[in-house]
C-alpha cells in the first residue's frame, strides 16, 4: 500500500511539474487576443530537431540611435526579464518599446527574457510535418505573418504562420 501512495504522490508531482511547464503557452493559447507579426526564417530545417523552422521577428527588433539592435545587448550586469512593447503598424504590430519593468494599462506587450545569448520570446520556432516544411520556407523567403496569441500577462503563443 506505501507503494502505491508514493507512485501516486510522485505521478502527481510531475502532473504539477508538467502543467507549470505549460502554463504560458496554454494561457496565451486559451485567453490571449491575437496579433500579427511579420516574420522572417532565421535557421533552415534541423534533421536533429525535426521539422521546425527558427523565426525571427524583424520588426520587434529595435533598433538604436547608433544602429545597433537593443534587444540583443543587455547592460552588462542585467539580465533576465525583458518587456517589448507594441504598438499598431497597419495589419501588424511592431516594437514600439523595450523595458525592464512589466507594462501597466492596455497596452500589448510581449514578455521575453535574455538571460542566455539571445531573446527569448517563446514564439522562436514553428514545428510543422516533414512533407510541409520546404513548402514552408519559400513562404517565409517570400515574407509571411505570424499570428501569436498573447494573454494579459505577455506570454506568447505562436498559433500559425502563413503568406501575408
Amino acid at each position: 500500500m506505501k507503494k502505491i501512495a508514493t507512485l501516486a504522490v510522485v505521478v502527481a508531482a510531475q502532473a504539477i511539474l508538467a502543467g507549470v511547464a505549460v502554463a504560458p503557452q496554454l494561457s496565451a493559447r486559451v485567453t490571449g487576443d491575437t496579433y500579427l507579426l511579420r516574420v522572417v526564417p532565421v535557421d533552415p530545417i534541423d534533421p536533429f530537431r525535426g521539422a521546425y523552422v527558427a523565426l525571427g521577428y524583424p520588426d520587434l527588433d529595435l533598433v538604436g540611435d547608433d544602429g545597433q539592435s537593443e534587444t540583443w545587448m543587455a547592460d552588462e550586469g542585467e539580465r533576465g526579464a525583458i518587456y517589448v512593447v507594441l504598438r499598431k503598424d497597419g495589419d501588424v504590430w511592431v516594437a514600439d518599446d523595450l523595458r525592464r519593468d512589466r507594462p501597466t494599462g492596455d497596452t500589448p506587450y510581449i514578455a521575453c527574457d535574455d538571460r542566455d545569448w539571445a531573446v527569448e520570446c517563446g514564439i522562436d520556432s514553428f514545428f510543422l510535418p516533414q512533407d510541409e516544411a520546404s513548402a514552408m520556407e519559400d513562404v517565409l523567403r517570400e515574407g509571411a505573418i505570424a499570428e501569436v496569441r498573447i494573454d494579459g500577462r505577455g506570454h506568447a503563443a505562436l498559433i500559425d504562420v502563413r503568406a501575408p
